[in-house]
């Protein structure tokens, strides 16, 4: 017999939720219970106290899999829209306090990561009730999902002109050619781009960031471009230029350590390094949060103070 709303208020519980919720988007007990920290028998005894309550189950294997039942997924939506109204809570209340609260949903491609964590030190100091969700993905990924509004902001090093954006460079990114100090261009004075082009060029995938400033850079000079091996991250490119597989095009920011301990030498390429911005992006259409709102004005008060700390790392 299905319990009085009473009942159910008095057994139902806020992390019963957050378990549940997190089964359904992982369709896996383990994988729930490493998101949230907790065991898989942790999560099965929560996802038993809330069928209790309910007095219903919401999930059911068939064979090996885990499907939600039709209880299961009407209570996904009433569930995600409770935490969703509790968010909206604790930010009306923060700024209620002349406080900013909330999540912020941050996306940065591949070559941002040795930028953006600085940035946060300063902002999450400055703002602590915001709740940062930062996710690295290839500029692939990151483009669909801006495509799909899927997030609240996005670091780009190139950004798309074909999109109705709001963009806010604060960043140089400069790119530079390098190669291991054994190279036979090395100890060169002066290199010119067809003579660097014509060596085992390691470089990214087709789309990412760090591939398309270097073909731009072709297609402007009217060069070929034939990479030797492709990889599918910068610091597999890193490793392997420093192996002695050939040479690359990477961030200098992704380079410090490497450039000081000369385990790669930077190569004097003319026309080199190639700048380029990484940028804070999000679409025009896009009614800004507060905790966005706090982050890009954090950005663009600290320009100047971003460029002076990179600048001292180089």
């Amino acid at each position: 017999m299905p319990h009085t709303l009473h009942q159910l208020l008095s057994r139902l519980t806020f992390r019963q939720l957050q378990v549940f919720l997190a089964v359904h988007e992982c369709r896996s007990y383990s994988r729930a219970g490493e998101q949230l920290g907790l065991t898989q028998p942790a999560v099965s005894s929560q996802i038993r106290q809330l069928e209790a309550a309910l007095d219903m189950p919401v999930f059911e294997y068939v064979g090996r899999k885990l499907y939600t039942t039709a209880a299961g997924e009407r209570l996904a939506e009433t569930a995600a829209g409770i935490f969703e109204s509790l968010k909206n809570l604790q930010t009306d209340l923060a700024a209620q306090q002349g406080r900013v609260a909330g999540e912020l949903k941050l996306v940065a491609v591949n070559t941002a990561q040795y930028v953006v964590p600085y940035l946060l030190k300063g902002f999450v100091a400055a703002h602590p009730d915001v709740t940062v969700n930062l996710r690295v993905v290839n500029r692939a990924e990151a483009l669909r999902r801006l495509d799909d509004n899927e997030d609240h902001l996005m670091i780009l090093g190139i950004v798309p002109e074909d999109k109705p954006l709001n963009v806010l460079p604060f960043l140089d990114n400069d790119f530079i050619a390098v190669a291991a100090p054994d190279h036979p261009l090395a100890n060169a004075e002066s290199i010119t781009p067809e003579r660097f082009l014509k060596e085992k060029l390691l470089v990214r995938e087709s789309g990412s960031g760090s591939r398309l400033t270097l073909e731009l850079f072709c297609q402007e000079r009217r060069l070929s471009l034939a990479p030797f091996m492709e990889l599918g991250a910068n610091d597999a490119i890193k490793h392997a230029a420093m192996a002695g597989l050939g040479v690359a095009v990477l961030p200098r920011l992704s380079l410090r350590a490497e450039l000081q301990l000369g385990q790669l030498k930077a190569l004097p390429v003319k026309g080199f390094p190639l700048r380029r911005s990484w940028c804070v992006v999000y679409p025009k259409t896009k009614y800004p949060t507060p905790a966005m709102s706090a982050f890009v004005d954090y950005v663009q008060q600290n320009l100047k103070q971003i460029a002076a700390r990179f600048r001292e790392q180089t």
